[in-house]
């Protein structure tokens, strides 16, 4: 007599046990199909064939060869894949490598993942020798390094911003919608955003003005006297006379955002190639490019801090520092690297 419902306890979404690699060797011996043993064991039928497939070996019948199943089989072979599928504790073997990536997060100021991907660019350690990136910062979540993660800059500064929309919009210019698409790309070099980094919210204290090539991710980052648009002209004009005649072939576009230090940039476009685009209001996602590099500025810069009390040579460091990062997105290459060619290839022209 069947029972196709012997018994209670459904194991779906569990691996076979022993009992039940007995009953499937039993059924096939009675000549039952994969489809009805799997009806009986509550299982997919796919998980039945895979391991009559997984526990059949040949046997000498009367003199003939044939395949047969057996549960003893099948057990074994289970347990030796079972050696070689669960995580591994990588934490002594590669604790050289490790040792390395924390020193770097901690003296300058590198992410996790630029360390890792720049050691894979220059083979400064052996694949074997390594963790992956969700493998160091599982190691971080559980405290297993000297690392933590208040020491990462960027973890504990993400939090969500409710959105606020202001009936009176200022529009300074050609919108950000006139923009052509294929900038999104970002297939082709030259196209800019820009915005500012201010410290205290006083007259008396500098500005930095920041500018981020979209394709190249390199940085410019320059000290004015004021949050003005005079001050704002005066700076691209001295950027202006640095470039020279390529100066419009480097910067082919520029997009800001709608504040008033930057009223007359799209000025211009009367004496240069150059087109200026405006993003929306409070949409700072539309140059989340410069909005980021923003963020790196300020780990040197904390809000608050006068931006009188760095000179010229600090800001230069910190914008030497950004395009000497190792980036994920440009495939572990730095923006300066990046930067230098592109260059290369507007002058030769």
């Amino acid at each position: 007599m069947d029972y196709p419902n012997d018994t209670i306890n459904s194991r779906k979404q569990k691996h076979l046990n022993y009992k039940e690699r007995v009953k499937i060797q039993i059924r096939l011996t009675d000549g039952w199909s994969a489809y009805r043993i799997a009806k009986e064991l509550g299982r997919a039928s796919n998980t039945i064939r895979n391991e009559i497939k997984r526990g059949t070996v040949p046997q000498v019948k009367q003199g003939k060869r044939v395949m047969m199943y057996f549960a003893d089989t099948g057990e074994a072979i289970y347990n030796k894949h079972r050696q070689f599928c669960c995580p591994k504790f990588k934490r002594l073997k590669c604790r050289f490598f490790i040792d390395y990536v924390c020193e770097k997060v901690k003296t300058q100021g590198l992410s996790v993942d630029a360390c890792i991907g720049n050691v894979l660019v220059t083979g400064k350690f052996k694949r074997e020798e390594m963790v992956c990136t969700k493998t160091f910062y599982n190691y971080i979540d559980l405290c297993l390094l000297e690392l933590r993660n208040i020491d990462l800059p960027m973890k504990l500064r993400r939090k969500n911003k409710s959105k606020h929309v202001r009936r009176n919009k200022r529009r300074l210019g050609t919108s950000i919608e006139d923009r052509p698409a294929d900038i999104e790309t970002r297939e082709e070099f030259g196209h800019w955003e820009i915005d500012t980094v201010i410290g205290r919210k006083t007259k008396e204290d500098g500005v930095l003005l920041t500018l981020t090539e979209r394709k190249t991710r390199n940085n410019i980052i320059m000290k004015m006297e004021g949050k003005t648009s005079c001050c704002t002209m005066s700076v691209l004009e001295n950027l202006q006379m640095e470039f020279g005649s390529s100066f419009d072939k480097v910067f082919k576009t520029i997009t800001s955002d709608n504040g008033q230090e930057f009223a007359d940039l799209s000025m211009l476009e009367e004496y240069l190639d150059t087109k200026v685009f405006y993003a929306h209001p409070y949409s700072s996602h539309e140059r989340g490019t410069n909005e980021r590099h923003n963020g790196l500025i300020r780990r040197f810069i904390p809000k608050g801090d006068p931006i009188n009390n760095y000179s010229l040579c600090d800001i230069a460091a910190i914008g030497d520092w950004c395009n000497q990062l190792p980036r994920k997105i440009l495939g572990y290459l730095t923006p300066a690297e990046l930067f230098e060619k592109e260059l290369d290839i507007i002058y030769a022209a």
